[in-house]
């Protein structure tokens, strides 16, 4: 395995509660009331929904994506849902320090270290605002790949929050058997003074419409069971995983660069809401020729350096 390199679950698309929409000329991030499903694919116009998105539309209550069916890879719930304060680079997106409030991880002149985290309201490294949660939800929706997921970034408090109870309460309740439940997403919304009593939405996670929580526990007996018998090992799965978020200082992707800089350092000041998509901000973002020539010259820099 090589060393100092993530593996995380393998991503088949992306969950988010936001859209671009194009004004006067601009592409503009804009929160949104539902959830849309993407692939990981982009075209002129964006980012392409995944054929699931039109397939549980159709079923939605007036096309709308409130909830979503999943399960979880993992018993574990921290494996499912990675929480940390984050603080990023402003010009390449890459992780400088994450902590969890009692301790950080620090790319320093010396390498990593590991620091006291006081968290962002104490600590002089992060101020401005640049240090904040930043969660990754892994969940399977497509039960035609067995270890495929899709991710649902947020950095709201509301949704991590949630989904950080619900995952463990859940995997109380069920005796460990978090990765056997039926659950499903639920777009939740809410008002609040800072929001000047506007509705902001998050993700919650709860069981099926159509399954009470015991109907739900016997469900995951019987498929644990079932898995067992078959010589299905969630012990090991969770354990590959473990290792696999181990294996480097920062989960971290290239491909997640753009997103976190366009997500975390809008060209001008805007609105914080929920979710990774769900904010409004007052600049245009940029188009994917734009993101492209971006990613593209910072190769090209990487290369000329090792040369």
């Amino acid at each position: 395995m090589i060393k100092g390199l993530a593996i995380t679950p393998p991503i088949l698309g992306r969950i988010s509660i936001g859209r671009v929409v194009e004004k006067d000329g601009k592409r503009l991030p804009e929160k949104d009331d539902q959830f849309t499903i993407t692939s990981q694919v982009q075209n002129r116009e964006g980012w392409v929904n995944h054929p699931l998105d039109e397939e549980l539309r159709k079923s939605a209550t007036n096309g709308k994506i409130r909830s979503i069916p999943v399960r979880m890879l993992f018993n574990d719930p921290d494996l499912n849902l990675r929480a940390e304060y984050s603080m990023f680079d402003r010009k390449n997106g890459r992780p400088l320090c994450v902590g969890n409030g009692e301790t950080c991880r620090r790319s320093t002149d010396a390498g990593v270290e590991t620091l006291p985290c006081p968290s962002p309201d104490h600590c002089p490294f992060a101020k401005g605002g640049l240090c904040k949660p930043y969660g990754r939800l892994n969940v399977q929706i497509d039960a035609s790949d067995e270890l495929g997921t899709f991710i649902f970034r947020t950095t709201g408090f509301n949704s991590i929050r949630s989904l950080a109870a619900r995952l463990s309460y859940y995997q109380a309740v069920s005796g460990d058997l978090l990765s056997c439940l039926p659950l499903q997403l639920r777009l939740r919304g809410k008002s609040t003074t800072q929001s000047h009593r506007s509705a902001i939405y998050y993700v919650d996670l709860t069981v099926r419409d159509e399954i009470s929580i015991e109907d739900a526990i016997v469900e995951a007996k019987q498929i644990d069971e079932h898995r067992k018998a078959c010589g299905y090992d969630q012990v090991a799965l969770d354990h590959a995983a473990r290792l696999g978020f181990g294996n480097a200082a920062f989960e971290f992707s290239e491909d997640e660069i753009l997103d976190i800089v366009d997500e975390y350092f809008p060209d001008a000041e805007g609105g914080n809401t929920e979710g990774s998509n769900a904010r409004t901000v007052t600049t245009a973002k940029p188009s994917l020729k734009d993101k492209l020539d971006r990613k593209a010259a910072g190769l090209s820099g990487q290369v000329g350096a090792a040369a």
